[in-house]
Parts: structure tokens; sequence; C-alpha cells
């Protein structure tokens, strides 16, 4: 509870003393870039591959006269909107970014930057932390999108060319019934990952001590907890919304 409390009063502090608009549109940008950049071709690589394997085992599972081929690219749609690009794009976020930006503030506490950062006035967990959340919050669910997109795209290569599906019922079978709701959803569930990853990622690096093998344990323990918060919150969401 004691650590809890203790997250919140973090974020509390983003918005006390904070600077002006130029230098957060700035340092958002860059977070944005840096996120965004080192993070699409991992998020396309892993999201193609997922939606191969998906269509694979989903044709190999759905093997019966009474069950139409275009049930298999259905299955994939609703599967990848829901789950896999929401979420499991979210853990492996949750390892890529979020250990960057706990080692990153890890080490800028273990050399004494940040505390330079107070001894000149500045709010160094505004001018720090609140850029990354935003730069999170705006990259993520675009991550999010490009992976479902690659999901349907690599489902479509996997299913025509291993002939478990024609082209007319793999397009047939994402059109079909289509609920635009789900996107919805999926874009509320990338909304509340990026500030879970993000918050608890930067508060782990953040209140480091020690030297580095202290912010490589930051680090670790930034990933586990930001991956268990995806899972509580991907349940709870579910329950609330679906």
């Amino acid at each position: 509870m004691e650590t809890l409390g203790k997250y919140f009063i973090f974020l509390g502090k983003l918005f006390v003393n904070t600077e002006n608009f130029k230098t957060y549109f700035k340092l958002t940008m860059d977070e944005c870039v840096n996120i965004g950049i080192n993070s699409i071709f991992l998020v396309s690589l892993v999201s193609f591959f997922m939606g191969a394997v998906t269509t694979i085992q989903t044709a190999y599972n759905l093997i019966s006269p009474l069950i139409p081929n275009y049930v298999i690219s259905l299955v994939v749609r609703d599967m990848t909107i829901l789950e896999l690009a929401p979420t499991i794009i979210g853990v492996i976020y949750a390892g890529k970014v979020g250990s960057s930006m706990s080692s990153g503030l890890g080490t800028m506490r273990i050399t004494e930057q940040i505390d330079a950062l107070e001894v000149m006035g500045i709010n160094s967990t505004s001018y720090l932390v609140l850029p990354k959340i935003l730069g999170s919050l705006i990259t993520y669910p675009v991550l999010v999108i490009i992976s479902g997109l690659l999901n349907i795209v690599g489902g479509y290569l996997a299913g025509t060319l291993s002939g478990e599906i024609t082209p007319y019922e793999y397009v047939y079978g994402i059109r079909y019934e289509f609920n635009d709701y789900t996107v919805t959803f999926a874009l509320i569930k990338s909304f509340v990952f990026a500030f879970l990853v993000s918050s608890i990622s930067s508060f782990k690096g953040y209140y480091t001590t020690g030297g580095a093998l202290e912010v490589g344990k930051a680090s670790t323990s930034a990933v586990t907890q930001s991956v268990i918060a995806i899972l509580l919150a991907d349940y709870l969401l579910a329950q609330l919304l679906l």
C-alpha cells in the first residue's frame, strides 16, 4: 500500500510547477520519435508472423465440412482486434520501451542528473516523466493499429499461399458481420496500457537507488509490474466494456 500511495503522489507531481507548453511539446515529440522509430520494426515483425500462425492454427482446428472456410479469417480478425494487437503487443512494448524508460531514468538518478534539475528549480518529475507518458499515449495506439493491419496481412498471405483459404473467402470473413465497436474497445485498451507501462516504468526508474546493478533490477521490476498491470487491466476492461 505504501508503494501504491507513493505511485499516486508521483503521478500528482506531474502537474505541479510545470514548464511552458513549447518545452513539453518538443520533449513529447522527441519521445514519440524515439518510441515509434525504435519499436516499429519489432512490432511489425511480431504482428506479421502472429497473424500468419494464428491463421494456420485456426485452419487446423476448424477442419469440418459443416464450417465454411471464411470462419478462419473471421476468427483471426476478432482475435487480432480484441486481444493480439493491443495486449500481446502491450507485453512486448513493456519489455522494450518500459525497460528503456526505467533504465534511462535510473541512470539519471544514480548519476545525480535528477538532483541537478531539482537544484535548478525544475520539477524533475514533470519535466522528465510527463513527456514520456504523453509520447506513449500518442505512439502506442498507432503501433496497435499498425499491428492489427499486419496481423491481417500476415494471415492473408499464410492462408492463401498454403491453400487453407481462398483470397475471396479470407476477405469475406474479414468483412462478415464486422462490429466496429471492437476497434473502439481495442483503442481504449491501447490508451490504458500505454499509460500503465510508461507511468510504472518511469516510477521504478525515478526512485532507483544505488548503482548500476540497482538500475538493472529496477528495469526488470518495471517490466514485470507493467505486464501484471496490463493483464489485470485487460481482464477488468473486458468485464466492464464487453
